[in-house]
């Protein structure tokens, strides 16, 4: 227990840090090639994708939606390449190079074969899972929001045919949904600052759902704002570079309002046919699991939110927030359509 705890803390003063978890490969394994890929998809044929999005942007609602179809899988978290030591850092070390390369091994065909043996590996992770529902096309979501844009390069050298989708989310809503996560789960890390917000929050939260008070410290909400303008440019751009044909994005904001017509575009993405699922889709957006584990594990934080009817960033942003929020990420709501300009 000692030893997850000093692990998890390394990797939050890394990302307290520098903004992200530094790459502590020895080396880098070889992006596997057209042969390769062809090769494997004789043992492991189905169709691969994955979600990514920053924590908090609806990656979880999406998993649970795209799944509701007959043809489609999709399970939680694997973090092949969005979270270290990832699939690349299980032949990271020089040494495992020096295995797979080796002239006397008959093998290897007188190269690395790190890529497509790792991607073997995760091929069959992927592939057990979704035979056991029987379905032909399968996921993982898994939030980058600690690799950003590196996440897709790694997905890229692993997978180069796969399907890409990305989930954004307002970073504003991120923002306040974020900090009341952390509040509940993540409790043992906060700062002694961030403690007394919380604890202000439980004794008398009427100053926070009316914006008098910040539910932020000034450094939390900058090095936030700018993860998440961050995530969106490096994701978008490395996502649009790498997989020009096989990038799919959609906003959470349409997810919740129009959620059967959103889920369907994704479905014709990956190249399933909607048709009939109206009905299903309606019945799964009106089972909210994240709300009721909040309910249950800290209803005295969650419950003056009511979750889906207030808490928004409108309701919670103070007027500083708001300009910290512009002056980090603020162009960024803009090119993502969230807002027409600074006037807000």
């Amino acid at each position: 227990m000692f030893d997850r705890i000093k692990d998890r803390m390394g990797l939050i003063l890394q990302v307290a840090r520098h903004g992200r978890l530094e790459n502590t490969s020895d080396r880098t394994i070889p992006p596997i090639n057209a042969e390769d890929v062809a090769e494997i998809k004789t043992f492991f044929p189905m169709e691969k994708f994955f979600i990514f999005g920053f924590a908090r942007s609806g990656t979880t609602l999406l998993a649970r939606l795209v799944r509701l179809h007959p043809e489609v899988h999709c399970n939680y978290q694997a973090h092949f390449f969005s979270r270290p030591p990832l699939l690349s850092g299980m032949a990271a070390e020089k040494r495992f190079e020096d295995w797979l390369t080796r002239p006397s091994n008959r093998w290897n065909r007188g190269r690395d074969l790190s890529a497509p043996a790792l991607r073997a590996m995760a091929d069959y992770i992927l592939e057990r899972d979704a035979r056991r529902e029987g379905k032909t096309i399968v996921g993982d979501k898994s939030p980058n929001v600690l690799l950003q844009g590196q996440a897709v390069v790694e997905m890229h050298t692993f997978y180069p045919e796969a399907r890409l989708v990305y989930i954004v989310r307002d970073g504003r809503d991120v923002m306040v949904s974020n900090r009341i996560q952390n509040f509940i789960n993540a409790v043992h890390h906060l700062y002694a600052a961030d403690l007394a917000i919380r604890d202000a929050f439980i004794a008398d939260p009427e100053p926070f759902l009316s914006g008098e008070r910040s539910l932020f410290t000034e450094s939390e909400l900058r090095r936030m704002a700018a993860s998440w303008a961050q995530n969106l440019a490096e994701t978008d751009q490395q996502a649009r570079w790498l997989y020009p044909d096989r990038y799919h994005v959609l906003k959470y904001e349409n997810l919740i309002r129009q959620p059967y017509d959103t889920i369907a575009n994704l479905w014709h993405f990956l190249g399933v046919d909607p048709t009939g699922l109206e009905e299903i889709v309606a019945g799964e957006m009106a089972y909210n699991p994240d709300a009721d584990y909040q309910k249950q594990v800290a209803a005295e934080l969650v419950s003056p939110l009511e979750k889906g009817k207030r808490g928004s960033w409108r309701e919670l942003f103070t007027e500083q927030d708001k300009r910290i929020f512009k002056q980090i990420a603020g162009q960024t709501l803009i090119d993502w359509d969230y807002e027409q300009d600074m006037e807000w």
